[in-house]
């Protein structure tokens, strides 16, 4: 297990709500937390927040976006193809499958509106009812 997960397990482990997991990140990150939870909110008003996984999830026709508060960064996680359709825009962030690092400074809200509504596109398209 690396130490980020080793983090977000031990620090995380018990929220039941997204309310209970900003209130338990250290406070100089619950804004960026609160502001990225109102970008998602805002891009997908009819997606149902949870916890999952024991971080922030947001479900809209199937797995739409997760975040969690890490150590130096705000891990932001979308499910594939999104970040490898998009890996031109993120060359400046490290990523991984499914996830980006977002800085703490600043966060992209463009890109973070961009990614999410790319993945909520995507769960359109592939939903049947």
């Amino acid at each position: 297990m690396d130490l980020d997960t080793l983090y977000l397990v031990i620090n995380m482990k018990k929220s039941k709500t997204v309310e209970e997991y900003i209130s338990k990140v250290p406070k100089g990150m619950q804004s960026k937390l609160k502001e990225l939870r109102t970008l998602i909110k805002k891009i997908a008003p009819k997606a149902i927040e949870r916890i999952s996984y024991g971080m922030p999830f947001y479900d809209y026709k199937g797995r739409l976006a997760y975040f969690a508060s890490m150590k130096g960064y705000i891990g932001l996680y979308i499910p594939p193809p999104i970040i490898a359709d998009h890996a031109k825009e993120l060359q400046k962030y490290a990523t991984t499958k499914s996830a980006v690092h977002l800085p703490l400074e600043k966060l992209p809200a463009a890109l973070i509106k961009k990614l999410v509504k790319a993945r909520l596109k995507y769960n359109e398209s592939k939903f049947i009812e």
